[in-house]
């Protein structure tokens, strides 16, 4: 008995140990970011991030920030409406993170319109967003000083702004 307990607890130990945030995260316009869809539910970002989470305070909806460390800003924030996922969008520009066409976060505005397509620009009050509406989800590209500073995917026609 002893040893099936252990067993257990190893691989419970192994399964939440592989989860964690991706070191280079992938955004798939209109579909995922860092391997999360919207309406995911909370459980299934659990599994796939694992519970090492800081969660906001003051925000209008639940939001888990993900972090690579504690206290650090660079990661993955999570919003849930009703237990499922409403938002996803990288927080503070984290390394590696890039579109499956290979845009990279630090591209520039040009890189941007070549390799994302056709955006609409939406203007933010300390940054700009450029989105595009799709599949049921809004895909969008936060620029901040002529940089690409971050990737979004909300719910259809959702503000970038908020």
């Amino acid at each position: 008995m002893r040893t099936a307990l252990l067993c257990a607890l190893l691989l419970v130990g192994a399964a939440s140990a592989s989860a964690a945030l991706p070191r280079a995260g992938t955004l798939v316009p209109g579909r995922s970011l860092g391997g999360l869809r919207i309406g995911e539910s909370a459980r299934d970002v659990r599994a796939a991030l694992g519970t090492s989470y800081g969660v906001c305070r003051g925000c209008a909806r639940t939001t888990w920030y993900f972090t690579y460390r504690p206290f650090d800003r660079h990661g993955l924030a999570v919003e849930l409406e009703g237990g499922r996922v409403a938002g996803l969008y990288t927080v503070w520009k984290p390394d590696g993170w890039s579109t499956t066409r290979g845009l990279r976060l630090g591209a520039s505005e040009a890189e941007l319109q070549q390799l994302a397509g056709p955006l609409v620009p939406i203007v933010c009050s300390d940054y700009d967003a450029r989105v595009r509406d799709e599949a049921g989800t809004r895909t969008v590209y936060y620029v901040l000083r002529g940089r690409l500073w971050g990737f979004g995917l909300l719910h259809l026609h959702a503000d970038p702004c908020r």
